[in-house]
């Protein structure tokens, strides 16, 4: 299909290249002498979005928000049993606390090598070590780049995934810092002459209550109380009846993001 231009060219009975061009192009000698424009120049933020503020401190609130992780998930088989904290569990927390912060975790660089492992029944393993190149994002577009490595066996088409979700997993948590609340595996083999009590059911349900409680830390709330076996554990409520504290917790968690706290 013709253009305007070749059109106008055709009726006027002159050729096409003579068709007058709307080129709005700097010459190639000024181009140089312009910076470039600053996608986020004008940029106001809206209500819902977070405070324009450096990498660094937007990162600081995620781990503000996120008190700790415990290691609620059991790996049994093989004749290994040990608790862990998976990755699902890690982003889940991390997810809804990065983006209230306007903070973007992104992977710019694998590197992965691979080998083979044999099973004790003769089978065929495939091993994958991966170094991941990580761009963490802020709000205001600045960013910073870490490394971190994971390591995976599989016997079909997983390793890849399964290393890079290691790898994953050691950011966020090695990054954060992120804490268990597990008890001190020496603990026992040390005298304590002041220790700490252990937090009340009642002292959960003022911090659930507390207006000032974020949704991540409500999150991080019952995470503790599954830890500590404390879910079903009944308190007065706001109103003064008898709620369990996952139910409490669920239930102002909902009530929070619905509102849009």
């Amino acid at each position: 299909m013709s253009t305007i231009q070749e059109r106008a060219a055709a009726a006027a009975g002159r050729p096409a290249t003579d068709a007058p061009q709307d080129d709005l192009s700097l010459p190639t000698e000024y181009v140089d002498q312009f910076p470039a424009v600053d996608p986020m120049a004008d940029y106001e933020p809206g209500d819902d979005d977070p405070e324009m503020v450096p990498v660094g401190i937007a990162w600081l609130r995620v781990r503000r928000d996120i008190r700790a992780i415990g290691k609620g998930e059991l790996y049994n088989a093989l004749g290994t049993k040990f608790n862990f904290r998976g990755v699902d569990t890690v982003v889940n927390v991390f997810g809804p606390v990065t983006l209230k912060h306007g903070v973007n975790v992104m992977s710019s660089k694998v590197e992965a090598t691979y080998g083979e492992k044999s099973t004790k029944n003769g089978g065929k393993m495939r091993e994958c070590s991966v170094l991941v190149t990580w761009t963490v994002m802020g709000p205001m577009g600045d960013t910073l780049t870490l490394q971190t490595m994971g390591e995976a066996l599989d016997t079909a088409d997983k390793s890849t995934t399964k290393a890079q979700s290691v790898a994953l997993r050691t950011l966020l948590l090695g990054f954060g810092l992120t804490p268990t609340h597990d008890k001190d595996p020496d603990a026992d083999r040390i005298e304590r002459g002041n220790e700490a009590p252990a937090r009340s059911a009642e002292s959960y349900r003022d911090e659930i209550l507390d207006p000032k409680t974020s949704q991540g830390r409500l999150q991080q709330i019952g995470y503790e109380l599954g830890n500590l076996r404390m879910l079903n554990r009944q308190v007065q409520n706001e109103t003064g009846e008898m709620e369990t504290l996952d139910s409490l917790g669920r239930r102002i968690y909902a009530e929070r993001a619905g509102g849009g706290q």
